[in-house]
């Protein structure tokens, strides 16, 4: 069978199902993001040990995605993201029903590595089922699932936090995406270009290896664990400062802030079609400049500065993931693509659960301008990487007309 092209009636059924599963783990996995202060402030804990409930749910994510990308090419793609949504949107009802602090984490532990079955062969699927003339508007719709899930989780959460409280938002949250689940397995297609292969670990392992061996790769995986670092840390507490002197704002205002993911439904589609058509690495690095730009505005003491921005940084963070995580499926030779998507993803991940954690101790001891010193030096290093890479591509590219030039 060819590969889906946006001619084909496949074509919107797939991307739908996609952005779907993309905006229900987005919900789920950063459910307790917005009530990390009420957290804290119910079972007498630092907002940095209430954040363990985000910080553990990403670690097991990022560990079991290192698991799957050794057995991920022996299951069949749908059934496997399938059950990854089904069961943490039980999981999330189960988070709603806890009382106990050290249960509630162990619980967003389990639905990490439940969730770890998703995004990675999500985007192996993508790369395997889609036309590659249109794989960076694909992966750009299927980010934009990421801002809408977060943004929809957290006004959910907010409002029904205020409206009744933080369990019975994450409860109802958790009914929701059982629900878009279901809708998930009627609408996507079977997959047309998986293999299903018994691989040894020492396959595996091998493969595993000369993944982690391409330079570019690694460059790559290093930029998607700051983004994710640095986006998570700065969402992680600008609660805690918009519900303390001299804002004071309710659950619910915090909660309708996050409204600016809407921009990165549009900042993910525009900078993959953008990545599509020009040097990927410029982009990409234009995308962490606007990160940096709108972490720094958010030191300025007007709530409407701050605001603005977090659209900066927002509309940065989700066109510099679109465009590499694209560009690791490129770079990824065919029989590594899902082992390639799972490393970036575990990468991206870590750099949730580190970074994220890291902030609450920058936040304790300098305040937010430590938590923004700590997001300017990464994303600082992170533009490194992106010249790095441009480099090593381009030298290879040389070396291939050189052998090409000699050969003939």
């Amino acid at each position: 069978m060819d590969y889906i092209k946006p001619a084909d009636k496949a074509y919107k059924k797939t991307i739908i199902a996609l952005f779907l599963g993309s905006f229900v783990t987005f919900a789920d996995l950063y459910s307790t993001q917005p009530v990390i202060p009420l957290i804290a402030k119910q079972f007498q804990v630092t907002p940095t040990i209430a954040s363990l409930s985000l910080s553990f749910c990403t670690g097991a994510l990022a560990l079991f995605l290192l698991i799957l990308s050794f057995v991920s090419n022996s299951f069949d793609r749908k059934k496997l993201m399938t059950v990854s949504l089904i069961l943490s949107a039980v999981l999330s009802i189960c988070v709603g029903l806890t009382g106990n602090l050290y249960l509630l984490i162990a619980i967003r532990f389990l639905q990490g590595a439940v969730l770890a079955g998703f995004p990675s062969i999500a985007m192996a699927y993508i790369n395997e089922e889609f036309d590659k003339k249109t794989m960076g508007l694909v992966i750009g719709i299927y980010v934009s699932g990421n801002s809408v899930g977060g943004l929809s989780g957290r006004l959910i959460v907010g409002v029904l936090t205020d409206l009744a409280s933080w369990r019975v938002a994450i409860l109802i949250l958790g009914i929701i995406s059982l629900i878009i689940g279901i809708f998930f397995k009627m609408m996507l297609p079977e997959s047309h270009h998986f293999t299903n292969k018994k691989c040894t670990f020492k396959t595996n392992l091998r493969t595993f290896i000369q993944t982690l061996k391409q330079p570019s790769l690694l460059l790559l995986f290093g930029i998607g664990f700051i983004l994710m670092g640095g986006f998570v840390t700065l969402f992680n507490y600008i609660g805690v400062l918009l519900t303390s002197e001299p804002y004071n704002l309710s659950q619910t205002l915090v909660g309708f802030i996050f409204i600016i993911y809407l921009v990165g439904t549009f900042s993910s589609t525009f900078m993959g079609r953008m990545a599509d058509h020009h040097d990927r690495p410029n982009v990409i690095i234009f995308s962490i400049m606007l990160m940096v730009i709108g972490a720094i505005m958010t030191l300025s003491s007007p709530l409407v500065l701050k605001i603005i921005g977090l659209g900066f940084f927002t509309f940065g963070f989700f066109g510099g993931h679109s465009v590499t995580s694209s560009w690791v499926g490129i770079l990824a030779g065919k029989s590594q693509k899902a082992q390639a998507s799972s490393l970036y993803l575990l990468f991206y991940y870590t750099g949730s659960s580190f970074v994220g954690a890291t902030g609450g101790v920058f936040l304790g001891h300098f305040g937010w301008i430590g938590v923004i010193a700590l997001i300017v030096v990464l994303l600082v290093i992170a533009i490194l990487f992106s010249v790095s890479t441009s480099y090593i591509q381009h030298h290879k590219s040389v070396l291939q007309v050189k052998k090409s030039i000699v050969r003939n």
